[in-house]
């Protein structure tokens, strides 16, 4: 079944590495195969990240982008989870970063993208950030 994506006016969409930007109308595309797709909205920048939650989730998004499982960004991503883990006393944060940690282990890299968003979404300095 192929996945529908509805783009509003010049919204980006990340497919497989390469940049798609939405003409002046409203659009859809059709994916027929399996791809790594994010669209604008989740993509973070180098220099957004200021908190531990945002640079675990921009070391998340890197390795899904890539299609990495392995090597320098695995590497990256634990290393951001466990500063994350290290940092923070919330019992909460803590379950979660074991779970995303778990997610990645398990090569379910979409899966842990999913739940980093989650705790940057959910943290304080993320809302003072976007207000």
């Amino acid at each position: 079944m192929p996945l529908k994506l509805s783009l509003k006016p010049g919204e980006a969409v990340i497919v497989n590495g390469a940049v798609i930007r939405n003409g002046e109308r409203r659009g859809t595309l059709l994916l027929e195969t399996k791809a790594r797709i994010l669209r604008e909205r989740d993509i973070m920048f180098p220099e957004q990240v200021v908190t531990l939650q945002d640079a675990a989730y921009f070391a998340v998004m890197q390795m899904y982008l890539t299609g990495d499982s392995e090597g320098p960004l695995y590497d990256a991503c634990i290393s951001s989870l466990a500063d994350l883990m290290e940092k923070t006393t919330d019992q909460a944060v803590r379950d979660d970063v074991l779970g995303i940690t778990r997610s990645l282990a398990g090569g379910q890299v979409y899966k842990a993208l999913g739940a980093c968003r989650k705790l940057v979404r959910h943290d304080p300095a993320a809302e003072a950030r976007s207000g």
